[in-house]
């Protein structure tokens, strides 16, 4: 655990709250701010928490924002198009190079989770108020400390099989439904020197950000994304003995 406060930025496009009377009754100040809540809740003086939109200059990603996070959360759904891809380039780097990313429900479908991937990221999906059964598959890893097994969500949005995704480093909870469906629910990867997890819950129609075992999940995620590294690099090839960059192009050392 880091001894210095955990640097969280948590993005959510806040589009479905400004556009949709049912969700800003859930929602009223926007998902992202009760995700950061929840967070807040959990960890405690242990994080710093800021929010960010997709509305916000720069989607409120500058370089700036991002070389002062830690661990970036991202919900979004309805606007994935709409994400510069510069911007997507910006906060690629910066997870290569040891942010931690935490990305949540329909984000599977994210520009950025996507090119981490490296695959469609599509799934099965059914909203009609299914009920969730989140069942710990790895009770020793720390994104599992204190969540109930099974967690309940008495309503949510069903995500089934097949999850186009590579095989997960970790995987720690699946989810079962009430129409028999499973879905692979809480993965962990690893890209460059980020550490990345994914976590199912979280449709805008159901006020699955304000239940309090989903919160301490991404609490844990956030925690444990914490790169453990002592800086922030970005992985690069170097020769071995002298440490020199090759870029690839030429080489003007001895040839050995």
């Amino acid at each position: 655990m880091s001894e210095t406060p955990i640097r969280v930025t948590v993005w959510g496009e806040n589009r479905h709250e400004k556009i949709q009377e049912r969700v800003a009754k859930i929602y009223p100040d926007g998902m992202h701010v009760t995700i950061a809540a929840g967070i807040a809740e959990n960890l405690g003086d242990r994080a710093t928490i800021r929010t960010a939109t997709l509305d916000d200059p720069e989607h409120g990603l500058t370089e700036e924002v991002l070389a002062e996070t830690d661990v970036l959360t991202w919900w979004g759904h309805a606007a994935h198009a709409e994400v510069a891809d510069e911007v997507v380039e910006r906060v690629h780097r910066h997870v290569l190079s040891g942010m931690g990313l935490v990305v949540l429900h329909s984000g599977h479908w994210s520009k950025i989770f996507t090119k981490l991937m490296g695959t469609t990221c599509t799934l099965r999906w059914r909203n009609e108020h299914d009920r969730e059964l989140i069942w710990t598959v790895n009770p020793t890893h720390p994104i599992a400390r204190g969540v109930p097994h099974p967690l309940v969500i008495d309503e949510d949005e069903m995500y089934g099989e097949y999850f186009d995704i590579p095989a997960p480093d970790e995987l720690i909870f699946i989810s079962s439904f009430s129409g028999g469906e499973v879905f692979r629910s809480g993965c962990t990867f690893r890209r460059g020197h980020g550490k990345i997890f994914y976590f199912k819950p979280g449709d805008q129609d159901y006020p699955i950000y304000h239940h309090k075992d989903v919160r301490r999940v991404i609490a844990n995620g956030v925690e444990w994304a914490v790169s453990d590294r002592p800086d922030r690099a970005y992985p690069t090839l170097l020769r071995y003995d002298t440490g020199e960059f090759f870029h690839g192009k030429s080489y003007s050392g001895p040839i050995e």
